[in-house]
């Protein structure tokens, strides 16, 4: 199945919108059931408009305990793509406000909703990904019979003035 969207398409439909669903797991991410999504696609001029919800569970590796944990993903996408170049209009600097973050599809007659949503799925996992509120990740990394043998030569250096450390 193609998950790229034609602008065209949208356009010559009535309302100038059209519904999408998404159901699938996508490379890169370590899917442990598809990733769902429901997007509405609108024409708004110059502009496409994608929002939706996003839903699924992940695999991710808790960064203390290095165990792998079931992580559930729901969030709403919010997007606005620029059908013709942007950088033309704007040719000095300026500041970005809220909501006024654009994709600009520079010309392309499509959108890739599966790279759309690889982005925002990977965007909305946790920077610090924790198996739960009770890991005992410090343990983990303190217990003795974990250390790196190639490290046991730095056991036994002396430095000036100081006993081994």
């Amino acid at each position: 199945m193609t998950y790229k969207i034609s602008i065209e398409e949208v356009e010559n439909s009535s309302s100038k919108e059209i519904d999408f669903h998404f159901e699938d797991n996508i490379e890169g991410i370590n899917c442990i059931t598809p990733i769902t999504s429901d997007l509405k696609i609108k024409s708004l001029g110059e502009f496409m408009e994608i929002t939706g919800n996003v839903k699924g569970i992940v695999k991710l590796e808790c960064d203390l305990c290095l165990k792998e944990f079931e992580y559930k993903i729901d969030f709403d996408i919010d997007e606005m793509f620029a059908k013709k170049a942007l950088l033309d209009d704007y040719g000095q600097e300026f500041e970005l406000k809220e909501g006024q973050f654009v994709t600009d599809l520079d010309g392309a007659d499509e959108i890739d909703i599966y790279d759309l949503l690889y982005q925002s799925v990977i965007l909305n996992l946790p920077n610090k990904k924790v198996c739960g509120i009770n890991c005992n990740g410090n343990k983990f990394l303190k217990e003795e019979n974990l250390s790196d043998p190639r490290l046991d030569v730095f056991k036994n250096i002396k430095i000036d003035g100081k006993e081994e450390i």
